[in-house]
């Protein structure tokens, strides 16, 4: 059998989170940059039937493209590297495998025969990897498959790419496994054995890797590399190295310098050309090469675990690198602030965002923090749950109305100003069943958002249940919060602003998933910029 689409499948082993997404990530920018249409998606073999149920501190952040899937967060590290928009299909967890046979099986599709793994399971994932290959849209599609090899929960993921192997004829898939060369102190010796029991374990499932990418920390010298090659049975120009760098987004830099796009197109029998990478390298610059630095405050509840806010802190990055500014991000614990040591905390930041969340724990130091920015006039952005913030400390401590509050933290609050929305009022199900993906808004004239977007209409993606109460619009209005978005069709108010503040913008949606190495998102570099202004004016103030 032939098919003119190229399948990759990026395995990993001796241990997870080595970067098997910014491996294929790297790569893809690599091949998409000679020319090939080039997507990735990931094969999760967790049971949930996607991460929008999982906590944070369990699977860091939900990633939300545009036609509302819920997915691993490394689906962004795809967008931000290409600049194309993922979907549905590029995301497939172990709980959406067995949900869709299980139905099949309860249609009666498969009447009479046994339901087992192999091939029932085998041929849905196999019909999922192809979904985006079918499509037209694509010359190559990059697939990774999460976890590491030998875990209980891939084997039906990796007897899947044995048999598309098979399938697909040579010179159509190849197979690259990611894996750790330790550096043990105590001997001063790089160790190759882990590689080589990870390599053997694939060997086991029927598969033999085509090219290693080893992560490690030092250089690899010639010799571990031919012997690499020789035991796990590769060329030994297929053997790459992966060593850590100082950003993400030098490990395309790093791949071309190995050569692992020429190896990789060599045995998909495809030609090979130098990439342009002069964007991104031009990117790479000015993020490199700041010309001044500002401190920005994150307050979250999960600023333990960086993930949780990955695409935020992307945002930032692709947003200083436009400014020519660095960004240092200072992540502040929303549970630890308070009316007391706001100031102690806040005061020296340029500028402040509040982030995005569920539930009531730490809302109460975001609100003191919303409050503190207000009134020192610090830039100020609210994203979902900040913008929520924003409106509640408005009602209590500028229209007077104290007992203000969301029902999604009390539902019995004399002043709903944030209230579930209508169409959420009779969902019972948690997985799914959000306001989610790419919406449509309207910006009003010469407010702060429009002059930002420079459009009357944005598309922004949401992922929320509760929304700006409508009844209490026109008192905020009147006391000096505008509302300068709104769906068109619902009314829903996405964006809040206080024109006679610097900058402060609250917004329904999530823009930091849209920012992109190509394009940063507008929101982001108008925040920076309103920051580095802030800057700017209080040590002009000081010097004086």
């Amino acid at each position: 059998m032939t098919n003119s689409i190229k399948y990759i499948f990026v395995t990993g082993g001796v241990t997870s989170s080595l970067g098997k997404g910014i491996i294929a990530a790297s790569l893809a920018k690599l091949l998409q940059a000679q020319g090939y249409r080039t997507t990735i998606q990931k094969l999760d073999p967790y049971i949930n039937v996607d991460p929008g149920t999982l906590n944070p501190y369990e699977h860091g952040e939900c990633y939300v493209t545009d036609d509302g899937a819920e997915t691993d967060l490394d689906l962004g590290h795809y967008e931000r590297f290409l600049n194309v928009p993922t979907s549905q299909a590029n995301n497939v967890t172990t709980g959406r495998i067995y949900q869709s046979v299980i139905e099949k099986e309860r249609r009666g599709e498969f009447l009479g025969k046994t339901v087992q793994v192999i091939p029932h399971i085998t041929d849905e994932i196999k019909n999922r990897v192809q979904i985006l290959g079918n499509s037209g849209q694509y010359d190559i599609v990059i697939t990774e498959i999460g976890g590491t090899v030998g875990d209980i929960e891939s084997l039906p993921y990796v007897e899947a790419v044995r048999q598309l192997k098979w399938d697909l004829g040579e010179n159509n898939a190849i197979v690259i496994h990611l894996t750790l060369v330790p550096f043990l102190s105590a001997a001063g010796e790089l160790k190759t054995k882990p590689t080589q029991h990870s390599v053997k374990t694939l060997m086991e499932s029927g598969i033999m890797a085509d090219i290693l990418v080893c992560r490690t920390e030092h250089e690899l010298p010639k010799d571990l590399r031919r012997k690499l090659a020789l035991f796990c049975n590769v060329r030994e120009e297929a053997v790459i190295q992966s060593i850590d760098a100082s950003t993400i987004y030098d490990v395309p830099n790093l791949m071309l310098e190995q050569g692992l796009d020429k190896v990789v197109l060599k045995k998909l029998n495809l030609t090979s050309d130098k990439p342009d990478l002069s964007l991104w390298n031009k990117f790479l610059s000015r993020h490199k090469n700041p010309k001044s630095e500002v401190r920005i405050g994150l307050i979250g509840k999960y600023v333990e675990l960086q993930d949780s806010y990955k695409s935020i802190l992307e945002a930032f990055i692709h947003a200083g690198a436009a400014n020519e500014v660095k960004v240092t991000v200072e992540s502040i614990h929303s549970e630890h602030l308070n009316d007391n040591n706001a100031k102690l905390k806040l005061s020296h930041l340029d500028g402040v965002l509040v982030a995005p969340g569920f539930g009531e724990r730490g809302i109460e130091g975001k609100i003191n923090a919303i409050k503190y920015v207000r009134e020192q006039q610090i830039p100020f952005l609210g994203i979902c749950l900040g913008m929520q913030m924003a409106v509640i400390e408005y009602t209590r401590n500028v229209l007077g109305l104290t007992d203000a509050n969301s029902t999604e933290m009390f539902p019995a609050t004399k002043y709903p100003v944030i209230d579930l929305m209508e169409s959420q009022k009779t969902i019972i199900n948690k997985g799914g069943t959000m306001r989610l993906g790419a919406w449509e808004c309207e910006l009003v004239n010469n407010s702060i958002v429009s002059k930002v977007y420079g459009s009357k209409t944005i598309m922004e993606r949401h992922r929320h249940r509760y929304e700006f109460n409508n009844k209490y619009k026109s008192d905020l209005e009147a006391a000096g919060m505008i509302a300068t978005g709104a769906n068109p069709k619902t009314g829903l108010v996405e964006i809040i602003e206080i024109p006679k503040h610097p900058w402060f913008v609250g917004v329904q949606y999530h823009p930091e998933y849209k920012s992109t190495v190509a394009n940063p998102h507008p929101l982001f570099v108008a925040f920076v910029k309103a920051s580095l202004k802030q800057k700017k004016t209080k040590n002009s103030v000081s010097m004086a």
